[in-house]
């Protein structure tokens, strides 16, 4: 069996950060859902789609089975295009968000989500990794921090791309999505069973990633 370490968590709570390095440390692939659903989003955008209209976001859910994904290089590329800096202006998180309360859309990018599942390992970050998608996991992590340091964390990364962004608005959408995310019927954002819970409130990355990595000895040791 693949090893799969499922880091699960809110928006802006650093997973997928500590996912990126705990991934690079080990020599595992590296699988960042939520830019999944943010490439799903972007998609839908530019076909003119409504988040509310659920009829045809169900065309949605069939095209996004189809997308050529890749993550190389530290990029993430859509069809040959590059996108990084595109998905991750907030318009499309929000998107994101709402869109990925509809059951198809999450039925339709679940197996696209397991196929990054190859040797030597794969550490996965999300909303339901540990929970949905690689409920077999060896370690889930649930990274968590407060909705103030999680606003600040996205303002510094908004800023640093070239994206206008204001503390208040992004602490406000965070609650929003926190609990959109939290109270969706499909796989709604919670620990995992078994989960260990680590609150980077308080922490620097690499602290949290030594804690992981820490975490992931242990049970390969025992």
């Amino acid at each position: 069996m693949i090893p799969v370490i499922a880091i699960d968590g809110p928006t802006a709570s650093g997973k997928g950060t500590v996912a990126q390095l705990v991934a690079q440390a080990l020599g595992y692939h590296y699988l960042d859902s939520g830019a999944i659903y943010r490439l799903a989003a972007l998609t839908s955008l530019r076909a003119g789609l409504a988040a509310d209209d659920e009829p045809a976001l169900a065309s949605l859910a069939a095209l996004a089975a189809g997308l050529d994904i890749r993550f190389m290089d530290g990029q993430i590329w859509l069809s040959g295009e590059s996108v990084g800096d595109t998905i991750r202006a907030e318009e499309i998180g929000n998107l994101a968000s709402a869109i990925a309360v509809f059951p198809a859309l999450r039925q339709a990018l679940l197996a696209r989500q397991q196929a990054f599942r190859r040797a030597p390992g794969l550490v996965a970050d999300g909303r339901d990794m540990g929970t949905i998608v690689f409920p077999d996991a060896g370690l889930k992590v649930f990274l968590t921090a407060s909705a103030e340091v999680r606003a600040q964390r996205r303002y510094k990364q908004l800023i640093e791309k070239g994206f206008p962004a204001s503390i208040s608005t992004l602490l406000q959408d965070l609650k929003d999505r926190d609990a959109r995310d939290a109270n969706r019927a499909a796989a709604p954002l919670k620990p995992a069973e078994g989960a260990s819970v680590l609150d980077t409130t308080e922490m620097t990355v690499d602290q949290a990633v030594a804690q992981v990595l820490a975490w992931q000895a242990q049970k390969t040791s025992s």
